[in-house]
Order: structure tokens, then C-alpha cells, then sequence
């Protein structure tokens, strides 16, 4: 089986393009790396871009995009994919740095872009915003979890990391704990989008940051008990929810478990399926306000 081996970007619609825009690039601290007409596109350091803007009638997450291994061939990849009856659609030159693509719609209707990249945008660190030095993982509200967490597995080759109950998959594509989250909600939309900062450090002064710039936290700081990683989150300027994270756990695929850390309380640390426990939520102890589900 041919595998996503890595998050690329992740594409948004939003009403005031020049907002959000400014919002990714003055607060968050990526670059501008292309426009086109009614699109921008974001970059953080290797990848061309992470994030892609383009104008629409309300601010949502439309497509996700994720790249194969060099050495795979993207046409055997895309027969995968039609083999479970998938439509797909294959397009060149799509995007800057992209020579060719294959698409299709995952089942709660998101756009799924696989593809190989060859330019890397090389970008420096930026020395204004927050500067997250890549984009982890996009999480969806979804309407039927178990369906959707096996699409991902089946299709793309995602692996399971944890389960909150029966209603919340955290979805690995590479070491990292989860690049996908699903949380069964009745809808299918949009919950955050996550970038990884260095530390603890990194953190504060990033909630310093977004306080003077008046962006407040509605979760936060605390520490994931799935995932085990720092959090905190905030709304973006078009709304939708943000997450800046530090020490996500990460999978030793040989050995079947995560590296250890000196805060897990199982040694090792295996994937399984975790209580709906305030635990799981946050070993920190403060839950999410009702404005996370929003």
C-alpha cells in the first residue's frame, strides 16, 4: 500500500481575504510565497506553502493536501484510490511548486490533494508573530467517526494513534501522535487547525504575543493527556479556531510505541482507546468552554 507520508497544507475559503491574510502573516508570522487571483499562498520554512486562502462566502477548511514518499509513483497511487470506488481527478501545474496532483473528496466532503513535491521554498524564520515551524494537524466535527477514521486508513494509509470512547480518532500519517483529528459531533465542519511551536518557552511568549495583538485564549495553556501535548487555542481573525502546540507525542512504528516521556502515565506508551475522562482532555485539569464547539 502507497501511504501519505506527510501534511502539506491545508486550504480555506474566507470572506475578507486581506484580513485573514494579514492575520497569517503579521500574527502567526508565515510568509507570502504566491498570489493569484482571489488566492494566496502561505509558507512556513521547507514547504512552499502550508496554508492556501482563497475568497469565499464563509470561512471553512475545503481541502487538505498531503504528499507521498519521492520514490512512489503517484499513478499507482491514484488506481488505489479508484480501486475502493473512489471518483478522482488528476491535474497538472495546480498549485505553485506542485507538478501534478491527484484529488478527491473525502466522505464528509472535504477535498483530499495527494501529491509529490519537488520545490521547496527554503524559507527563513520569520522575526515578527508567532512563527509555528510547521503546519501538525487539521481536526473536522464529523457525522459518522467510524466511517470517516476508516476512510483515512483505508484510502490514504493513516494509522490510528488513540481514541477518545467510541466518538474522537487521532489519525497519524507519519511519527507525529495525529495529523487528522474526528470528533462525532452531528456536523461535518471545520474544528482547528494546529501548528507546532519549539517549547514551553515558545509558547508564552507566542499567548504574550497574541494578547497584545488582542487575540485571547479560549483554551489554555494545558497539557492533552491524548497526545500528550502543550496547547493553547484562539479564534483567528475569519473565526475559525486555531491551536498552537509543543511536545506531541511521536511513534517509534518499530517498536509499537511512543517515545517516552517523563508525563506519561502508561510505560510505554501505547496506542488504545482512552476514557471519556477529564484526563484525556487535559492532564492539567481545566476543561474546554462550550465556545470550543462553537
Amino acid at each position: 500500500m502507497i501511504r501519505v507520508s506527510k501534511i502539506a497544507h491545508a486550504s480555506y475559503e474566507t470572506p475578507d481575504l486581506d484580513q485573514q491574510t494579514q492575520y497569517y502573516t503579521d500574527i502567526l508570522g508565515l510568509t507570502v510565497a504566491a498570489k493569484e487571483k482571489d488566492t494566496v499562498f502561505l509558507a512556513s520554512t521547507v514547504d512552499h506553502h502550508s496554508v492556501v486562502l482563497r475568497k469565499g462566502s464563509q470561512p471553512q477548511c475545503v481541502r487538505v493536501g498531503f504528499q507521498i514518499p519521492p520514490d512512489a509513483d503517484l499513478g499507482a497511487f491514484e488506481k488505489q484510490v479508484a480501486a475502493h470506488g473512489i471518483k478522482t481527478e488528476r491535474k497538472k501545474d495546480p498549485e505553485p511548486s506542485i507538478g501534478e496532483m491527484v484529488t478527491f473528496a473525502d466522505p464528509k466532503g472535504t477535498i483530499m490533494e495527494v501529491f509529490k513535491r519537488d520545490a521547496f521554498s527554503h524559507q527563513k524564520f520569520q522575526s515578527r508573530g508567532v512563527v509555528p515551524h510547521k503546519l501538525g494537524h487539521v481536526a473536522f466535527h464529523v457525522t459518522d467517526v467510524k466511517h470517516t477514521t476508516k476512510f483515512y486508513c483505508d484510502v490514504l494509509g493513516f494509522r490510528e494513534s488513540d481514541w477518545m470512547a467510541d466518538f474522537f480518532s487521532f489519525l497519524r500519517c507519519g511519527p507525529d501522535h495525529h495529523t487528522i483529528n474526528l470528533m462525532q459531533t452531528g456536523s461535518n465542519r471545520h474544528f482547528h487547525t494546529a501548528f507546532e511551536l519549539r517549547d514551553w518557552g515558545h509558547m508564552q511568549t507566542a499567548c504574550d504575543f497574541l494578547s497584545i495583538n488582542g487575540y485571547k485564549i479560549i483554551w489554555g495553556p494545558g497539557r492533552h493527556g491524548i497526545g500528550h501535548n502543550l496547547f493553547t487555542y484562539h479564534r483567528g481573525a475569519n473565526g475559525l479556531i486555531t491551536e498552537l502546540f509543543a511536545e506531541l507525542d511521536r511513534m517509534n512504528e518499530e517498536l509499537g510505541y511512543f517515545e517516552p516521556r517523563p508525563w506519561h502515565r502508561d510505560n510505554p506508551q501505547r496506542p488504545k482507546v482512552w476514557a471519556k475522562d477529564p484526563t484525556a482532555s487535559n492532564l492539567w485539569g481545566i476543561m474546554p468552554p462550550d465556545e470550543m464547539h462553537k
